[in-house]
């Protein structure tokens, strides 16, 4: 191990957690939680680093962008995890959010020997997935040293891609070398070397915040509503519904009945409902709003009577 390993935050002894072998089961966890808790302290530290981080990506996003999470190991997983949950959540293409882990599918279940101590997997990586000037790049790496993630970052740099740095050590080479930095110093693990446990958590929690706003940004929430998600089985239907209802004050035959007039697109649904028009009106001012119903409906009422025929009742 080098000396400059030895230095990370996350490779420190815990000194809360030393004797934790001998302690009761009720003793571990709750030394474990207490641990836990220091997790959002450390990440509400970053929230102007992530902030610049979530402006950036929309700009990006909005210029044809895409969103990669390269990592490796319990890092790796977290962001394939966040990137699978995007579709079904806000409705998006899923090449909008992409996790890449070093070692490929075999990965997420199993160690691949050598595959994140390899650079050339990750420089790789940024041409297979033919990553560009308009994308995203975000390298999750707790000791923030990881080769193959530091290669992909560096490559990313390289064709022009933004590059984002998330690691757990104020001394991340990671931190360095992305364009962006997000680095919650969450301390030495309970377990040493464990940092599947607060990094990643730390991780997992930032990785769900950028996400989550970013599509926030992009009108894919109207209120607190996840009203942009795929209708495409009868549990996302009934749901459906139901946003459809807090959105609109209808009850749930009328909200069915606008939601099937949609072709099950919950935001023209509610668009329609809101402005009284039908549903190629509440497309288009949806289209003229980004996609963000506050703004579709905004422009409806800066609208006269004439711009468009309303919907029949």
């Amino acid at each position: 191990m080098s000396n400059n390993f030895l230095t990370l935050e996350t490779e420190q002894v815990n000194q809360k957690s030393i004797n934790i072998d001998t302690a009761s089961t009720k003793e571990i966890l709750e030394i474990i939680n207490t641990e836990d808790c220091l997790v959002p302290l450390a990440v509400q530290k970053q929230l102007d680093n992530i902030s610049q981080v979530v402006d950036a990506t929309v700009d990006r996003i909005k210029s044809g962008g895409r969103i990669f999470y390269i990592g490796a190991g319990t890092s790796g997983r977290l962001g394939i995890l966040d990137a699978s949950e995007c579709p079904p959540t806000f409705g998006v293409d899923p090449s909008l959010v992409q996790g890449i882990i070093a070692g490929g599918t075999e990965a997420i279940q199993s160690a691949v020997e050598g595959a994140e101590d390899s650079e050339t997997l990750g420089r790789n990586a940024i041409y297979e997935n033919n990553i560009t000037e308009k994308d995203v790049v975000v390298g999750i790496a707790a000791s923030g040293r990881t080769p193959f993630v530091l290669a992909a970052v560096n490559e990313a740099k390289k064709v022009g891609a933004l590059t984002i740095g998330l690691s757990n050590n104020s001394l991340s080479e990671l931190k360095k070398e992305a364009d962006l930095d997000i680095t919650p110093l969450v301390g030495p693990e309970v377990i040493l070397g464990s940092t599947r446990m607060k990094s990643g958590t730390s991780q997992k929690l930032v990785l769900n915040m950028l996400t989550t706003a970013v599509m926030i940004k992009l009108g894919k929430v109207y209120g607190n509503l996840m009203v942009d998600m795929q209708s495409s089985n009868s549990k996302l239907a009934d749901r459906s519904v139901r946003i459809i209802m807090h959105a609109t004050d209808l009850d749930q035959k009328d909200a069915m009945n606008y939601l099937k007039m949609a072709e099950f697109n919950a935001k023209a649904a509610i668009v329609m409902a809101k402005t009284k028009t039908e549903k190629v009106i509440a497309e288009k001012l949806l289209a003229s709003a980004e996609g963000s119903i506050s703004k579709a409906i905004e422009g409806h009422l800066e609208k006269s009577p004439e711009d468009y025929p309303k919907s029949k009742e």
